[in-house]
């Protein structure tokens, strides 16, 4: 196998890393669910490593109903109570919470806007802004578009949404190219 140079943050013997990175990450994201799901979990994510969540992603999506926003926002205390006590998620009171406030906040955009894409997509005019970093730490933690993401968002009532959150999230669902330019994926995200 040959050797391909990936952004820095990839570690090179993680395979569910690799595989995240080279498929899925920066790849723009229009779809409703998917972007509610990985809102969700970059917010479970926040103070922990992404690769903590990301082995966990299947607990997550068997247990949050495969990221259905109506059953979510549905959930009462004996559900909430058992999603704490299962050791496949990230076990805080405030995220499991939050998920659920999310989920209300969501079915209220989707309603007024018509898709949760069209709302999000509408901070970076609709199309991927394409950075050219040559360096990780060239690349930043959050940028004025993530701020008015995040403070859109916290207005309406989201969780665990502050800008660098927001940002991890844009970065995720494609709505930044953050790949460093000697990255293989760079060209082609």
């Amino acid at each position: 196998m040959t050797s391909q140079c990936r952004c820095a943050w990839v570690p090179t013997d993680d395979p569910l890393y690799i595989a995240y990175h080279d498929k899925e990450w920066g790849v723009p994201e229009h779809d409703d669910q998917r972007l509610f799901e990985m809102l969700l979990l970059e917010g479970a994510q926040a103070g922990l490593s992404w690769i903590t969540i990301l082995r966990k992603r299947e607990n997550y999506r068997r247990l949050f109903d495969g990221f259905d926003a109506e059953k979510i926002a549905r959930y009462k205390p004996k559900k909430i109570a058992s999603l704490l006590d299962d050791p496949g998620i990230v076990r805080n009171r405030l995220k499991v919470n939050a998920a659920v406030g999310n989920a209300r906040a969501y079915l209220e955009i989707q309603d007024e806007f018509g898709s949760f894409s069209d709302y999000l997509w509408q901070f970076v005019g609709g199309e991927p802004v394409i950075n050219t970093w040559k360096t990780l730490s060239d690349v930043p933690a959050s940028t004025a578009q993530s701020d008015a993401m995040s403070k859109a968002l916290k207005k309406r009532g989201f969780k665990f949404v502050g800008s660098t959150i927001c940002y991890a999230f844009m970065q995720a669902v494609g709505m930044v190219n953050d790949h460093t330019t000697d990255c293989f994926r760079y060209r082609v995200s």
